[in-house]
């Protein structure tokens, strides 16, 4: 494994400190609890927005806190969910007037880490609600999950939900809204390669040189089968298919589309893969109305690409306008 890493059990509070370093106006690193807040958070005109999970995801979650997106994120290890006290003690921390909106991928640990925390903040008098979010349509049940887990479409919930909480929208409003979103979204993942993680130092599972695995998770969780590696084309229908086909997506939508690169998937590939599920819509009747190609939701080194669909309305599709600050990047 050749990797940029001291302590592998330092990588995650390492690559927190440097990220708090690079943006020293907007960000607040609290490494007692691996938190990354903003810091102007809490506001008394606002409610908070925090999310967890693991890390190796990058930028969710601790690099999508700012202006416009998360009040804070508590990552836990690569690949595993924070503890309890993590969640529980940035909650308090960031708690205002206002409340605390928690959002959790649907993963079994990040669910029991969540509920916890929530159980123990509102003994303590705080106002908060939780939110989980399950896009993924690869399985209905698979590793570390009960029910569809959550994936790259969180991104769309992180920004409605962000984008309300500015304007000044109650918790309650903010639940609806981010049940709303997480509703017409879906997500299909591909894998090409495995990923590393720092403290295993060699690959999580292992594919032959022609074998990809359709409907990956995001830790490397096993999809929907193992195949032999095909064309482009016939890739893109592997992601796009399933996903049209569960809500379903229907002629005469306007949707926006994401290209999810999941760690080691070129930019050039990403946009190619873009293209062809562009034309692939269009020709159902389906029109892009947003567009969204890069890395959302990562799986370390993966090399592979998830597509996920947002079926927009006129509230939908304002709030994922709005502007939104993260860090050096406005977007």
């Amino acid at each position: 494994m050749k990797k940029f890493v001291n302590d592998p059990q330092q990588y995650v509070p390492e690559m927190l400190k440097g990220l708090a370093l690079a943006n020293p106006d907007t960000l607040k690193y609290v490494p007692e609890y691996n938190l990354i807040m903003r810091a102007d958070a809490p506001r008394d005109d606002k409610v908070s927005i925090i999310q967890g999970s693991g890390s190796g995801h990058e930028p969710a979650h601790v690099m999508t806190v700012g202006k416009g997106m998360l009040d804070g994120a508590c990552p836990g290890d690569v690949f595993a969910a924070p503890p309890m006290d993590y969640v529980y003690e940035t909650t308090k921390l960031l708690a205002g007037p206002k409340g605390v909106l928690l959002l959790v991928n649907n993963y079994t640990g990040d669910r029991m880490a969540f509920d916890m925390a929530q159980e123990m903040s509102q003994a303590d008098g705080v106002t908060v609600r939780t939110l989980f979010i399950d896009d993924d349509v690869s399985v209905q049940d698979s590793t570390y999950t009960v029910g569809r887990r959550g994936v790259a479409g969180n991104f769309f919930v992180m920004k409605a939900v962000g984008a309300a909480a500015e304007e000044g929208a109650d918790l309650d409003e903010l639940v609806r809204i981010g049940e709303k979103v997480n509703s017409v979204t879906r997500t299909m993942g591909l894998a090409l390669t495995a990923c590393t993680p720092p403290a295993k130092g060699s690959p999580l599972f292992e594919l032959g040189d022609d074998e990809i695995e359709i409907g990956v998770g995001i830790h490397g969780e096993p999809g929907r089968r193992r195949a032999k590696w095909a064309p482009a084309n016939d890739l893109v229908d592997e992601l796009l298919n399933p996903v049209v086909a569960d809500l379903p997506f229907q002629s005469g939508d306007r949707v926006a589309l994401m290209v999810n690169g999941l760690g080691g998937t070129p930019l050039s590939e990403l946009y190619l893969v873009y293209g062809i599920a562009h034309e692939k819509l269009a020709a159902q009747g389906i029109t892009v109305g947003r567009s969204y190609v890069g890395e959302y939701c990562t799986s370390l080194d993966m090399a592979g690409a998830s597509i996920t669909l947002v079926r927009l309305d006129d509230e939908i599709e304002r709030l994922l306008a709005a502007p939104a600050e993260i860090g050096n990047r406005i977007f």
